[in-house]
């Protein structure tokens, strides 16, 4: 009995072993704790600001903040650090991961790391394609400051795109300057990760990604059949 025990402690030694039990326990602790906390900032803020994008596969705003826990483990498997957790001064409901395309836009991960790091599905872990990420969309919001329309071949957001001839095309139209090639966003190709807005020359960006429902507005109401 005394050597089974001693196996067993030399078994719990190994150094490979004792990191993967650790990693298993760490992340169990944050999700417990995130449950725990996130479920008293859920009324913390009411919504996000247009600035503040989620990461891909996030579900719908409302239920997003339901189900997710402010764990924050996306943000630990992020590769590149872009996205945050917010704070009570973030443009976000606190604790809720997000991202500023203006300051660092989504790298378009092709594993999607940050989707698979989720445990409650607040995130969709089971995306397998990042081009079917739903983080926002592009709008070409400012045609008075933006160089193509100024007759000038800037068209950086068009080349910076990595899903360029998809996403963002270049248009031709004709004005009093001549022919001029504009920038236009397909939304139902586009996720919203920013690049075109991180990467504008311009100190206000004329190209912004907003979520979804800004940026395409929501369909109109008229008083047809009215009596």
């Amino acid at each position: 009995m005394a050597e089974d025990k001693q196996h067993n402690i030399g078994k719990l030694e190994d150094p490979a072993k004792r990191e993967t039990f650790r990693n298993v326990f760490k992340r169990f602790g944050v999700v417990l704790v995130g449950t725990i906390v996130g479920q008293s900032m859920i009324l913390s803020r009411p919504s996000r600001a247009a600035e503040a994008l989620r990461p891909p596969g996030a579900l719908p705003d409302l239920d997003f903040d339901s189900a997710c826990v402010r764990c924050g483990l996306c943000v630990e498997d992020c590769p590149y650090d872009i996205l945050k957790l917010a704070s009570w001064a973030d443009p976000a409901p606190q604790g809720t991961p997000y991202f500023v395309a203006r300051e660092e836009p989504c790298r378009m991960c092709k594993d999607i790391p940050c989707a698979k790091a989720c445990p409650t599905g607040a995130l969709d872990r089971h995306m397998t394609d990042i081009k079917k990420a739903d983080m926002g969309v592009a709008v070409l919001v400012d045609h008075e400051t933006c160089l193509n329309y100024k007759g000038m071949t800037c068209s950086i957001c068009w080349r910076v795109c990595p899903i360029r001839d998809e996403a963002i095309t270049l248009e031709p139209i004709q004005s009093e300057k001549g022919r001029l090639l504009i920038p236009t966003v397909h939304s139902d190709t586009c996720t919203g990760c920013g690049t075109c807005e991180k990467h504008c020359v311009l100190s206000e960006a004329a190209i912004r990604v907003l979520p979804r429902e800004l940026g395409l507005g929501l369909s109109g109401r008229n008083s047809v059949g009215r009596s």
